[in-house]
């Protein structure tokens, strides 16, 4: 039977009006107003598509009582904090949502908000995406798209023996902020809690020409340096007291060490730099990005030898911990 064309919003199906009230704000022209199967993206002229997708999952990655505004900036700045691990300008995302009954309306409304914000100060705009409902936590992942210059994406392989291992930013904040959040460590200001449910993402930052490997840190810093060491066949040494803390993070107890360096949360961009490359960087210590200048901190270096991850203290002293990151599964 064919079907007249809703009038209007109360015409239309629950979960079409649903996208119309809530994401048709946040489509760029490419979405085609959300009204199709698909979008139809031009990547920019003479540039690569670069493609990522991170999910998050109430109760494993953000807590029930988090603001759903910093829920939904925090969700589109994971994605961004991989496009900026590989140089890569964003383009544009796609959101997979789904939605159990506790979640409002409202709740919606100030998710959609924060998405609003970040996706005006990075420079792009949703594509498209799914929704549904589940008796479950709320689940959300999103698709991110991005572009770099023919052959200037930056991977995690490239380091070489003599590489020093370079940190934007600081160490443990996120993983901090989350103890506090659960009343374990006392954080007065809310530094700690503001930087675990919205990390800065690096987007910008020059690593074409300057690094010869990155990624992103969000499974703990060890555990990722240990991922690029593995890349590249190399072993890593960490100088733990080169490792920068902020000063709330140095204000809590010298146990919560492992915690800044496993607990994750960060995303900070680990790089391997050229030894010819590292003169400038020690001078000026920091490089810029689209949000403003950021402290880039030379924690490390790698050698041949075993592939793996060795952490020193102040004495040279090898420092073990039970984990050296989140794992997935």
């Amino acid at each position: 039977m064919i079907q007249n064309k809703p009038s209007s919003q109360t015409d239309l199906p629950q979960e079409f009006a649903f996208i119309r009230q809530h994401f048709s704000a946040l489509a760029g022209a490419a979405a085609l107003e959300l009204r199709d199967d698909a979008a139809v993206f031009t990547p920019p002229e003479g540039r690569e598509l670069v493609i990522a997708a991170d999910g998050m999952v109430e109760n494993v990655h953000f807590l029930p009582d988090d603001p759903p505004e910093t829920i939904g900036r925090k969700l589109l700045r994971c994605n961004l904090s991989d496009l900026a691990a590989m140089g890569s300008r964003p383009e544009g995302w796609l959101l997979t949502f789904a939605r159990p009954p506790h979640i409002t309306e409202q709740w919606v409304a100030q998710f959609c908000k924060g998405l609003k914000a970040d996706q005006e100060q990075f420079g792009l705009q949703l594509l498209g995406g799914d929704t549904t409902s589940t008796r479950g936590p709320l689940v959300l992942s999103l698709t991110i798209l991005g572009s770099v210059l023919p052959g200037q994406a930056i991977r995690r392989q490239g380091a070489q023996a003599g590489d020093g291992l370079w940190v934007t930013g600081t160490i443990g904040d996120g993983a901090l902020g989350l103890r506090a959040l659960q009343g374990e460590i006392a954080d007065p200001s809310g530094y700690l809690a503001q930087r675990y449910r919205l990390p800065q993402p690096r987007i910008g930052l020059p690593l074409y020409g300057l690094a010869s490997a990155a990624m992103d840190i969000s499974d703990g810093l060890l555990q990722d340096a240990g991922h690029l060491a593995r890349e590249n066949t190399l072993h890593v040494t960490i100088h733990a007291e080169a490792v920068p803390l902020s000063d709330a993070a140095r204000q809590t107890s010298p146990k919560w060490l492992e915690t800044c360096l496993t607990g994750g949360d960060d995303y900070e961009i680990l790089f391997a730099v050229p030894a010819q490359h590292e003169a400038t960087l020690l001078e000026n210590g920091t490089l810029d990005t689209v949000c403003g200048p950021v402290q880039v901190t030379r924690i490390g270096e790698f050698t041949q030898g075993p592939t793996g991850v060795t952490v020193l203290d102040s004495a040279g002293k090898n420092l073990q911990f039970r984990s050296h990151g989140w794992s997935h599964l």
